[in-house]
């Protein structure tokens, strides 16, 4: 298809396709991240650099003190020996350093990662990653338990990537997406984080020497009533969630407060440009 910009005709058949990176938390290996790659793959130039073992809840940790190694699984296909953010930032500064990715995506994720999830999410912490090294990044999780469909949640991937590939985006956008499970949701709400917790406990045992051992969290869910919120869209209304996430982790609406503080033998001084 011919199409006129500037005074100057240019072939659309013939510009580059978009590249897009693709990661996860669950492992090169697993189900979900087949089923975003299958889903992303008419899209785009598809590169996945995913963990070569499950890396569930390693939040956003990198690893500084060891070095990492990098396995060739196939073309345009590596695993990596560390964490999310080991694999994204291993993409996107070396092995894509000739033509980053127009866009990063990362799942789909084997559960839910709403509300509170997010800070432990290595999913998440895989596309924030992207994010901050100027990346748009959007992050997908299944939210089910035991029996993993990921159909439905791939051909909702492929929609919101197309329409995101589409558009100019800021480039440190990050969106966190969650899919209802065993349903075809029939719409999508823009959301804010909820509230929730699985309950908190801590079982205490012992190992065949004596020496005690711990499991922490627990499996009793529930969630705030929040209106507007993932939980509530999830959960209640089974729709898909779309949840921009913020990088800056300033608590604006405190700074006044702290800003009438008066410590003992401390002057404040007005931050520098302020």
């Amino acid at each position: 298809m011919l199409a006129h910009s500037q005074g100057l005709f240019y072939n659309r058949a013939a510009m580059p396709k978009p590249r897009i990176l693709v990661s996860n938390d669950d492992g090169y290996f697993s189900e979900g991240l087949q089923a975003l790659v299958e889903a992303v793959s008419p899209l785009g130039e598809v590169w996945v650099v995913a963990p070569d073992r499950e890396q569930s809840a390693a939040s956003h940790a990198i690893s500084l003190h060891r070095p990492l190694r990098i396995k060739e699984v196939r073309e345009r296909w590596f695993a990596v020996d560390g964490t999310p953010t080991d694999c994204a930032y291993l993409a996107i500064v070396h092995l894509l350093k000739d033509a980053r990715p127009t866009l990063m995506v990362s799942g789909i994720n084997h559960g839910s990662n709403l509300a509170e999830d997010v800070t432990y999410s290595g999913t998440v912490a895989a596309a924030m990653e992207g994010a901050l090294l100027g990346i748009p990044a959007i992050a997908f999780s299944l939210v089910a338990r035991g029996t993993f469909d990921f159909a439905p949640a791939a051909r909702f991937a492929r929609s919101i990537v197309t329409t995101a590939l589409e558009r100019p985006l800021p480039p440190r956008m990050l969106l966190n997406v969650n899919i209802p499970g065993g349903v075809e949701p029939d719409g999508y709400s823009v959301t804010r984080l909820g509230r929730h917790s699985y309950g908190y406990s801590v079982v205490e045992k012992e190992d065949p020497r004596g020496r005690k051992y711990y499991w922490i969290g627990g499996s009793e869910y529930q969630h705030e009533d929040i209106p507007g919120s993932d939980c509530n869209a999830v959960h209640l209304g089974r729709r898909v969630s779309v949840t921009p996430l913020h990088l800056d982790l300033t608590d604006h609406g405190r700074l006044e407060d702290l800003g009438s503080w008066s410590l003992p033998g401390y002057a404040r001084h007005e931050p520098d440009g302020a």
